[in-house]
């Protein structure tokens, strides 16, 4: 991964943890937050989408990928806090 893939990762990351933050409670994140949220959702939305056999290709695709895992993550984290 070269500086400029990883540049856009981490901008991706940083979208999708601030739609997601914007969905599941209202408000985003701070930057860094929203780096972190957005990388692990694109793990965990890379996952789900997987064993579902959704194929999300492209840029908008994996927006939509890690905005997805990003906000299922925030449902998790907020029902294990609850908990």
């Amino acid at each position: 991964m070269d500086l400029t893939e990883l540049v856009i990762f981490l901008a991706i990351g940083a979208l999708a943890g601030w739609l997601a933050g914007n969905l599941m409670k209202g408000a985003g994140y701070d930057l860094l937050g929203n780096i972190i949220i957005g990388v692990i959702g694109a793990l965990i939305g890379g996952f789900v989408f997987g064993l579902l056999g959704i194929s999300a290709g492209g840029l908008i695709g994996s927006i939509i990928t890690a905005t997805a895992g990003a906000a299922l993550l925030i449902f998790v984290l907020g029902k294990l806090k609850t908990a």
